[in-house]
């Protein structure tokens, strides 16, 4: 398969040839090379490589950045690549090798909306991420420890500091219910309870599911 079906129409006028370009000759940078070749086949090239001429360094057509992705291209049997290029000395293009690394080391995530965004997609497939993954984001998600509520006591109309509900989480397959402080203590006596009698945790979900169709049943 070439790259021409995979680089966006946007990007085909910056198409080269993988053939002629050279990776950087000291990249520390390593990379998933499976994971950029999934994103590669499911979500095509969408930004193109940076490739120096190498007029200055003496090493023509040198990837600065895109390196990862230009090997992983020729894994999927691509034969061209959407590259921008520049013309820089060493030192320019270290630093250029540096800091597309780095800027993506020091980048951080809003994790609240990033398990949000990551739990709409029904298929995390060329994401970088699983549904373990994405588990661990949203059990790792909290609130803050208080909220500014409008008081309705004396004074009313200034502002007071309480204490949030602490919360947690039910979650099923891909549901994932955000529940209460009041609604967390309902599960933990039954589990304390469950797990006093049984001396196990095996069994605790069918025990509450069993347990809640009873009482349907009673009512």
């Amino acid at each position: 398969m070439t790259a021409l079906a995979n680089i966006p129409a946007q990007l085909l006028p910056l198409a080269v040839h993988i053939s002629e370009l050279t990776p950087y000759y000291r990249n520390p940078r390593t990379g998933d090379l499976p994971a950029i070749a999934e994103s590669l086949t499911v979500n095509g090239q969408y930004r193109a490589v940076v490739v120096n001429k190498g007029t200055h360094t003496g090493r023509p057509n040198e990837i600065l950045a895109g390196n990862h992705t230009v090997a992983a291209a020729q894994q999927l049997g691509w034969e061209q690549i959407a590259a921008t290029w520049v013309d820089v000395d060493d030192e320019a293009a270290a630093r250029i090798v540096i800091v597309d690394n780095r800027t993506n080391d020091l980048a951080g995530y809003d994790t609240a909306l990033l398990a949000e965004v990551l739990s709409e997609i029904p298929d995390l497939g060329a994401t970088g991420y699983d549904r373990e993954s994405v588990d661990r984001l949203l059990d790792d998600t909290s609130l803050p420890e208080t909220l500014e509520l409008t008081s309705d006591g004396a004074g009313a109309g200034a502002v007071a500091t309480v204490d949030y509900l602490q919360w947690g989480y039910l979650q099923w397959e891909p549901r994932h219910v955000r529940i209460t402080s009041e609604e967390v203590e309902a599960p933990n006596a039954i589990y304390a309870k469950f797990v006093g009698d049984t001396d196990s945790d095996m069994g605790f979900g069918w025990h509450v599911l069993q347990q809640a169709h009873q009482e349907d049943e009673a009512a």
